[in-house]
């Protein structure tokens, strides 16, 4: 991965990580809700999302944040964030491939903090997937 240049995460990251592990607390549920995700919107509006595990397969906590943020009428997606639930603790997490893509076709500019190697990091999410498929929308 290309190194990101933007700077490591600032205040304004951290009330992002924040309003996801704050989902996540008053949600969690060891099968049910262990990821929490948050979005920042154009309009300074942050939303927030967890997973939901189903038979099979259940959405990412980013698709969910994500999907009430446009549900609210933004359109702008400026940065998104997971945590997952990790004893006491609530680490940010990396998207996964499919959140990655997600991420990229509704908002390729935007900011993603996220997990590389123990650090919190940030990066554009089209720098996060390489090669990305696009369905010029």
């Amino acid at each position: 991965m290309p190194t990101s240049p933007f700077p490591h995460p600032g205040p304004e990251d951290e009330k992002l990580i924040a309003a996801a592990r704050a989902v996540l607390r008053r949600n969690y549920h060891p099968v049910r809700h262990s990821v929490g995700a948050a979005v920042l919107c154009a309009s300074g509006r942050v939303y927030t999302g967890i997973n939901v595990e189903a038979c099979g397969y259940g959405p990412c906590a980013e698709p969910v944040a994500i999907g009430a943020a446009f549900s609210n009428g933004e359109r702008t997606i400026k940065a998104i964030v997971a945590v997952h639930k990790s004893g006491r603790r609530f680490p940010v997490l990396s998207p996964c491939g499919n959140c990655r893509q997600l991420i990229y076709d509704y908002a390729p500019d935007a900011i993603v903090i996220f997990s590389d190697k123990g650090k919190t990091v940030k990066a554009r999410a089209r720098d996060l997937l390489p090669g990305a498929y696009s369905s010029h929308w």
